[in-house]
């Protein structure tokens, strides 16, 4: 009970990250504004992406969009949660992992289905490296595929 406590727990807190760092963005920062924080290195700015990562489906018909952006995303989710907080012998590496994932995922649909489209800020750009424009709900997904990765390479066991 306790460990389901804790995935709830870090899910939430994946998604209160998210929503608080976007709602500071969307009241403090005007649409395309090019904030330097460090630099020309790290970029605050104030974007709306009307699809997924780096722009994916906004060309999409809202019907499209509906299905691919919110209905899946939110079937997986739940599945995914659901299959994570049934499982009592799995890593707890990999249930922090799924928890990042699963909290920045509800992150950004809850942009999408609040607002119509998610709202990313950050940019990074160091020499060759650049990022595109992301949120801290991308910042919990990415983390969380990471360290998925990681305990595959290094062959941990992977129950799902």
């Amino acid at each position: 009970m306790i460990k389901k406590i804790a995935i709830i727990a870090l899910v939430l807190l994946n998604i209160g990250c998210d929503q608080l760092s976007k709602n500071v963005v969307r009241q403090r920062v005007a649409p395309q504004e090019y904030i330097q924080l460090i630099e020309d290195n790290f970029i605050l700015t104030n974007v709306e992406n009307t699809g997924a990562m780096l722009g994916f489906g906004a060309n999409l018909s809202p019907i499209l969009k509906l299905i691919f952006l919110q209905v899946l995303p939110v079937m997986v989710l739940i599945v995914l949660l659901f299959r994570v907080l049934q499982k009592s012998n799995m890593n707890k590496w990999l249930v922090v992992a799924f928890a990042f994932v699963i909290g920045g995922g509800i992150g950004n649909l809850i942009d999408r289905i609040a607002h119509g489209s998610v709202t990313d800020f950050f940019h990074i750009k160091l020499g060759v490296f650049k990022t595109g424009i992301f949120n801290m709900a991308d910042v919990s997904v990415t983390t969380g595929v990471l360290i998925i990765l990681f305990l595959s390479l290094w062959n941990k066991k992977l129950e799902m």
